[in-house]
């Protein structure tokens, strides 16, 4: 072995293998999701929900006259729509729309990226000129974060301490309600008090508002299991690692058995950012 290598440096992980391949990646048009979905701004949130869930993407853009010119996210469809108790069927995706879009060059660095989604709030329009090439998001981002000062922190300074929960017989809507109120992405399914699942608005994307499934159901019937955790101390980078390579966009924190606190893709991203 060579003496100047760490074991690490020198025997890999399958993980740290992986993850290299996909660090390789500098630029935007590198990482950018080049299946750009669209919709119509007549079109009902309703139908925009159920575009998302079939595609599995978070968010349409909104053309106008064959023109970029909006975007319509899950969280929208959280904080817009069910946390007001209005309905999905009536609103029209023109009128909760965010617009104008936030846009990048594809040939943008993946530092320039996460600093300008950070400070923009919100997804990015991948444009070459005047024409849209692709999109940008948070989870897209993890996957090439590059090893550096920044992602060598701990999550423990950038997770969010405060983590919603909710006990498993309470509905899908109710659920979906606080996480729309709360603007958070999750909350945790708990059974006698103790966590053991996960419940997310892509969750209520796919299963519930594309298939017609009863939003009274339990959302303990609906969570995520079982719970994918990391412990409190472990690195930015690891984190980004775990994510990018399980699919998932957060991930509770652990110390001595007990959750405290959640960490999110657009968590990491904001902390290379700086």
């Amino acid at each position: 072995m060579d003496r100047g290598k760490s074991l690490r440096e020198e025997f890999p992980t399958v993980m740290d293998r992986a993850y290299a391949l996909f660090r390789k990646r500098r630029l935007v048009e590198d990482i950018m999701s080049k299946d750009v979905v669209t919709i119509i701004p007549d079109a009902t949130m309703a139908e925009a929900a159920r575009v998302m869930g079939a595609m599995h993407v978070g968010s349409l853009i909104v053309e106008v006259d064959d023109k970029p010119e909006g975007i319509i996210t899950e969280r929208d469809l959280l904080s817009k729509i069910i946390a007001h108790d209005r309905d999905p069927d009536t609103v029209k995706v023109g009128e909760v729309m965010s617009s104008p879009l936030i846009t990048i060059d594809p040939t943008a660095t993946i530092k320039a990226a996460a600093q300008t989604m950070i400070s923009r709030k919100g997804r990015l329009a991948v444009f070459h000129g005047d024409a849209l090439v692709g999109m940008i998001t948070a989870a897209d981002l993890i996957k090439s974060l590059p090893e550096s000062p920044e992602t060598r922190l701990r999550v423990d300074a950038v997770m969010t301490k405060s983590v919603i929960m909710v006990p498993s017989q309470t509905s899908v809507l109710e659920a979906a309600k606080t996480m729309g109120e709360k603007r958070v992405g999750s909350v945790l399914v708990t059974r006698q008090g103790v966590p053991f699942g996960i419940f997310t608005e892509r969750d209520l994307l796919t299963t519930f508002l594309t298939r017609g499934k009863p939003l009274q159901t339990q959302v303990g019937e609906a969570a995520s299991t079982p719970l994918i955790t990391l412990p409190s101390g472990t690195s930015i980078h690891q984190t980004a690692i775990t994510m990018a390579l399980k699919h998932i966009r957060r991930l509770p924190i652990v110390k001595d058995e007990e959750v405290v606190g959640i960490i999110t893709a657009r968590d990491l991203v904001e902390a290379y950012a700086k």
